[in-house]
């Protein structure tokens, strides 16, 4: 059996389980060298919160670049987002409305893990994504597009260490969304 995966060179690659798990331990091991497992700093939180900001200063532009980079890497997901039913129209309140609420999510998912060190969804939205069957490589693809919409966002302020903030934020919101599948 293989997983698909997709690359940052918008390719899709096939890897055989034993070849995820060995992406997991090189993933778990740069995050520790990171410091990322120790927990979330108070520079994390502080990263995530500027830019945050800066996403926030034009949602409506922002929106059209999250939603247009997932669907230049996975045209299908349109049919998991019922307002991309006939593509990206920047003046669609569900379209910024949805945008918004998950860059809050993992803006606050920010918060959770500095405050507590862990991140607790909502499980109805954990049920709502294990409903519309969301698989693992969709997270991987809607955190691409997030990432490279908050590098959009801060332009000349976008660094390895802010990228690495929102990268964990995400990635523990998608943790605890999937536990409450």
């Amino acid at each position: 059996m293989t997983l698909p995966c997709t690359t940052s060179h918008k390719v899709f690659k096939f890897l055989k389980p034993n070849h995820w798990k060995a992406l997991n331990n090189r993933s778990n091991r740069k995050e520790k060298e990171k410091g990322n497992m120790g927990g979330f700093t108070e520079k994390q939180e502080a990263l995530v919160n500027s830019s945050y900001e800066a996403f926030k200063a034009n949602v409506p532009q922002y929106s059209v670049v999250f939603y247009t980079s997932i669907l230049e890497k996975a045209p299908a997901a349109k049919d998991l987002f019922p307002f991309l039913a006939n593509g990206v129209d920047p003046t669609n309140p569900k379209l910024i409305g949805h945008a918004e609420k998950l860059f809050g999510l993992v803006h606050d998912s920010a918060a959770q893990l500095r405050a507590k060190g862990a991140v607790v969804a909502d499980a109805a939205l954990g049920s709502l994504h294990a409903q519309k069957g969301v698989t693992d490589p969709q997270f991987v693809v809607v955190k691409e597009a997030l990432l490279k919409t908050v590098k959009e966002a801060v332009g000349d302020k976008w660094s390895d260490e802010l990228s690495n903030a929102w990268e964990v934020a995400y990635n523990e919101l998608a943790a605890a969304l999937k536990k409450a599948f």
